[in-house]
């Protein structure tokens, strides 16, 4: 059972997301509304100045706060709705989640097997997979009409690719989920794969690629994951123009066909009868035959070759720095204690990096950073500071020197008792839908985590104590062996980055290699 914080504090800070609509109005009325409004708070503000001195003049000076004296009620216990869980005899799970809210169903599959698994020379093969297998359709309706047909219903089926999985996944209308139901299990099952789609899916990712290079921020933190991972690992690995031009539909189907046969995981939400929706499940895949296991992983993470590494681009006034190393992965029995240090470390308003780097030195315009944690691999430690071309050397300095604090400054209770907080209360946010439990629940199960996992990670992060922080940020904390990423203005960065003292600075290249010309077995750059 998950239970949030009384924190009233850290709870005011915390607040979803809208969705960004609103509806037309009037610019006249509006002005209007606005103007009345700006007289009635400019009077409340008048007003409140003349209560405010009013008070400081009358009440003693040793006079009590009296809104400190406000009780903070207990609040409820957080226990979201688990779905049911049902394991076919073949090894493929199912996960309903009722939810009578709104007359909704939406569905998802979930896959192993991702871009880390494919070929280092067609890099790019499962992004392209995931475009084309919803674009091209099925055999009953390729994928044209199938945009007509969900168009009609205001429903959606769609497909994608990622590091570790494939996924199909649906949503629509409680009257149209049987058709839309029906029309997904065909795409799993039957899809017929279109030169011509997956054509579009490659001047796509073409497009991609051979911009890839303007966004600052996207190639700091691609750079830096080579730094981390190496530069032939298969969590870095790069779709390059020759690699997804070697794709072809062949690939396509020889990879659904191989990945399809692996431990599927397949998850109902929404607006539906328990009964009939396990028995529509249970004859759409319990005659598929038993699950091959994956086979165990090998990966090997050495962490960065220590140093600074710079990449030139002339076209920004800012730095985007990088420092990383290697983090740890969830199955890690520190995490609770690492996951308390990271909020402490970067993870909000209150960090010692925002507090420090940004609010009292005033020399980024972001930054944060922590230890990640892989489901199933390590995930890197990097920090992230934006700052001017002019003051690059002196916020990195800033930043190291916030990391080495957390091995030469005590962690206080304040900082314990806040960071438990801020965590707890993000649970909050993180499950407050009957959807994004299934979600999580669905995560646990492809990863191996137990049920259990999210409830036994909050009794721990309760017993986290100021020691085990301690012992956390020696454990795994090494300022000797990090590594710094600089993307910036090289000729705006002044001083130099050599005033670093990490030693020569290494430079990146990152042109965007071109396919050999036909004939010449060159490449172009």
């Amino acid at each position: 059972m998950i239970k949030v914080s009384e924190s009233a504090e850290t709870l005011s800070f915390i607040s979803p997301k809208g969705t960004g609509f609103s509806p037309y109005v009037d610019p006249y009325k509006q002005t209007r509304a606005l103007a009345l409004e700006g007289m009635r708070t400019s009077k409340a503000l008048i007003a409140s100045i003349f209560f405010a001195i009013l008070l400081v003049t009358t009440l003693p000076a040793q006079q009590s706060k009296p809104w400190e004296k406000i009780p903070i009620p207990k609040l409820h216990e957080f226990k979201p709705q688990e779905p049911k869980r049902i394991e076919l005899k073949n090894g493929i799970v199912i996960f309903l989640q009722e939810d009578h809210e709104l007359p909704f169903v939406s569905g998802s599959v979930l896959i192993p097997g991702g871009s880390r698994d494919e070929s280092p020379a067609k890099a790019g093969l499962v992004g392209l997979y995931g475009q084309a297998w919803r674009t091209s359709g099925t055999a009953k309706m390729d994928g044209d009409a199938m945009d007509d047909f969900l168009e009609a219903k205001a429903a959606h089926i769609e497909t994608e690719g990622d590091e570790d999985s494939t996924a199909l996944a649906w949503d629509s209308l409680k009257g149209d989920a049987d058709q839309v139901f029906s029309l997904a299990v065909d795409l799993l099952l039957h899809p017929k794969f279109s030169q011509e789609k997956l054509e579009l899916a490659q001047q796509q990712e073409a497009t991609g690629i051979v911009r890839r290079n303007d966004d600052e921020s996207g190639i700091a933190e691609r750079e830096s994951a080579k730094l981390v991972f190496g530069v032939n690992s298969p969590y870095t690995r790069q779709p390059e123009l020759a690699t997804i031009g070697a794709v072809t539909v062949d690939d396509l189907k020889a990879w659904h066909d191989r990945t399809l046969s692996g431990k599927l995981i397949v998850g109902i939400s929404g607006d539906f009868d328990p009964a009939a929706m396990e028995a529509k499940l249970r004859a759409a895949f319990e005659g598929l035959p038993p699950v091959k296991p994956e086979p165990p992983r090998h990966d090997v993470f050495t962490g960065p070759t220590p140093g600074i590494y710079f990449i030139n681009k002339e076209d920004v006034n800012q730095s985007d720095v990088e420092i990383v190393a290697i983090g740890i992965d969830r199955h890690n029995p520190d995490v609770p204690a690492v996951a308390v240090m990271d909020e402490i470390f970067g993870g909000g308003f209150a960090s010692r990096l925002f507090q420090k780097v940004r609010t009292e030195l005033g020399l980024a315009y972001e930054v944060g950073g922590g230890i990640s944690f892989g489901d199933d691999h390590p995930g890197p430690f990097r920090t992230v500071v934006l700052t001017k071309s002019a003051t690059t050397v002196d916020a990195t300095k800033a930043a190291l020197a916030e990391i080495n604090g957390l091995n030469t400054t005590p962690f206080t209770e304040v900082e314990l008792a806040r960071a438990k907080d801020n965590i707890l209360n993000s649970f909050l946010f993180l499950y407050d839908t009957r959807d994004k439990v299934l979600a999580e629940r669905e995560r646990l199960e492809f990863y191996g985590y137990p049920a259990d996992y999210l409830e036994t990670y909050k009794a721990a992060l309760d017993k986290v104590t100021l020691s085990d922080l301690t012992t956390a940020a020696k454990k795994y904390i090494h300022p000797d062996k990090l590594a710094v990423l600089v993307v910036g203005n090289g000729a705006e960065i002044k001083p130099g980055l050599d005033e670093l003292n990490l030693g020569p600075v290494h430079p990146i290249d990152i042109a965007i290699p071109m396919p050999a010309r036909p004939g010449t077995g060159e490449k172009q750059q």
